[in-house]
């Protein structure tokens, strides 16, 4: 089951962190995002801050949802769909050669815990955390997979001390083209939350 995929990653990221007697800053993209989502819900006395990066309202929504909606669309070849969702991704940045791109996200697509199909694509349960929440994402016009409606639904489930971001370019992968800017924007926020960073019953230094 798929649910039970996610299950697992959010198991092994308890299994590490257990014997941790500070608390953990949690930050991620995507998928990554999406386990530090699920991981704050079920275990939030072993975060300071959740920092999601690229993650909608709707966990689920990522780029392979993406892939699956053109690929009902688009009469076109697997290859060229691959080469058009890296294009999309990466804003024809690409990081590395297309072929050697386009087989990493095939991989991706293959060993990802969100086992979306064209037949069905899954959804994951919508709200927010119990801890400080920073939720980051391009501004929509560059990022083909989580659109204004989809970040910014986010605003419903916010508490008083939680954030949206928005960086003023950079696609799918902002944080890659901008990683100073979008680096600096998350520090300050942890710095706003750096308080009780020691679990209960642990006698470390609580300091930064």
């Amino acid at each position: 089951m798929q649910e039970a995929s996610v299950d697992k990653a959010v198991t092994l990221l308890y299994d590490f962190l257990k014997n941790n007697n500070r608390r953990v800053h949690l930050i991620g993209h995507g998928i990554g995002g999406i386990i530090a989502l699920l991981f704050a819900r079920k275990y939030p006395q072993f975060a300071r801050s959740l920092t999601l990066l690229s993650v909608a309202a709707q966990p689920a929504n990522t780029w392979h949802t993406h892939y699956y909606q053109q690929l009902k669309l688009l009469d076109i070849s697997h290859k060229k769909l691959m080469t058009n969702i890296a294009r999309d991704l990466f804003q024809d940045e690409l990081p590395c050669c297309a072929n050697k791109l386009i087989a990493i996200l095939n991989k991706d697509l293959d060993t990802s815990p969100l086992m979306h199909s064209l037949f069905k694509v899954v959804s994951l349960p919508k709200g927010g955390v119990s801890i400080p929440l920073m939720v980051c994402g391009s501004q929509t016009q560059t990022d083909a997979v989580i659109n204004y409606q989809a970040l910014h639904d986010w605003k419903r489930y916010l508490k008083t001390e939680d954030i949206i971001w928005n960086c003023p370019q950079g696609g799918h992968f902002f944080h890659y083209f901008h990683p100073e800017e979008v680096g600096e924007k998350i520090l300050t926020f942890w710095q706003g939350h750096h308080k009780h960073s020691v679990l209960p019953g642990s006698t470390a230094n609580s300091s930064l």
